[in-house]
């Protein structure tokens, strides 16, 4: 047999305050505390005193390096304007990856050891920054 919707009791009906006592009570929001954030004050003084972990940000959060970018040593060459003989490559990390030829002195906050041997065998140095 289908389950129909329950029927709505007649107990109150006719009746102005539906057993609320007299017509000012369950006016306001504070006789909603149980349901939704109807009553927020209450339940906000019980979370203050009896569950302060439930409050502000936890956990680890560990220290994350800011990841440096990587620039080839062909890009480099190409960067290199005119006689400028020196370059500053602040928050870079220069790779061994293609060639130099000209003595170039070049600063920059890491380099690989491919990179190193390069620029010193082309009669450059590399300044760690």
């Amino acid at each position: 047999m289908v389950v129909r919707a329950k029927k709505r009791s007649r107990k109150y009906l006719g009746n102005r305050s539906w057993g609320a006592g007299n017509i000012k009570n369950r006016r306001g929001g504070g006789d909603r505390g149980g349901v939704g954030r109807g009553g927020v004050k209450h339940k906000f003084s019980h979370k203050v005193v009896y569950e302060k972990d439930t409050i502000g940000s936890h956990g680890f959060t560990p220290f994350r390096k800011r990841r440096l970018t990587e620039i080839n040593l062909d890009s480099i060459l190409q960067s290199v304007k005119g006689d400028s003989k020196e370059i500053s490559l602040p928050g870079y990390k220069v790779l061994g990856g293609g060639s130099i030829t000209s003595p170039i002195s070049i600063k920059a906050a890491s380099f690989s050891k491919k990179a190193i041997e390069k620029i010193k065998a082309a009669g450059g140095e590399a300044i760690k920054l």
